[in-house]
């Protein structure tokens, strides 16, 4: 079997701006056999979720609302980057923002794609470690937030039986038991 192709972009207009995202309609064209096709891209900042492990080894995650779902959902603190800013800086901000929490040895542990098939963004995964509740936290105006602190084996057995459902929480955890398999 080929080796799948890379399709030509023809055009691209805005189909829809969504204030935290942008809807693009793409038409594209086959390189080889010149079919044309129509494709929806989501064009989004880049997402950070932080993975903050406490002094005695437990991982800070929050509750929130999650509209998409229209359930509550378990997952690590994060958000969207914003303009120009750094993962390991956005985390370190939506961490202590969302939590209170702040702790040292922050770093990038993994990224990813959240769904190629439709967004643009990545998603980055920065553990920090060593973290201490040291100043209240500063939600955003639509967030309401319940942290909660789990051993890393209680998150895992969280996603496995569903009470973490979000997708790139999944992942986040992923990469942090490849980063420190040892607090499994």
């Amino acid at each position: 079997m080929a080796t799948p192709s890379h399709w030509d972009i023809l055009d691209e207009t805005v189909s829809g701006d969504c204030e935290v995202f942008k809807i693009f309609r793409r038409r594209y064209r086959h390189p080889r056999d010149s079919r044309e096709g129509v494709f929806y891209v989501i064009k989004s900042p880049d997402w950070v979720l932080a993975l903050p492990l406490t002094t005695d080894g437990r991982l800070v995650l929050v509750r929130q609302f999650r509209a998409g779902v229209g359930e509550l959902s378990w997952e690590p603190p994060g958000g969207i980057m914003e303009a120009n800013e750094e993962p390991v800086e956005a985390a370190i901000r939506e961490l202590a923002e969302e939590t209170g929490y702040t702790g040292e040895n922050a770093r990038i542990i993994g990224t990813c794609a959240p769904n190629p098939a439709i967004f643009n963004n990545t998603s980055h995964f920065v553990i920090v470690e060593n973290c201490r509740l040291t100043r209240p936290i500063a939600p955003d105006p639509n967030e309401e937030l319940e942290t909660a602190l789990f051993t890393p084996r209680e998150a895992a057995a969280m996603a496995a039986n569903g009470e973490i459902h979000h997708a790139i929480a999944h992942a986040a955890l992923f990469h942090l038991h490849l980063a420190k398999p040892e607090v499994f």
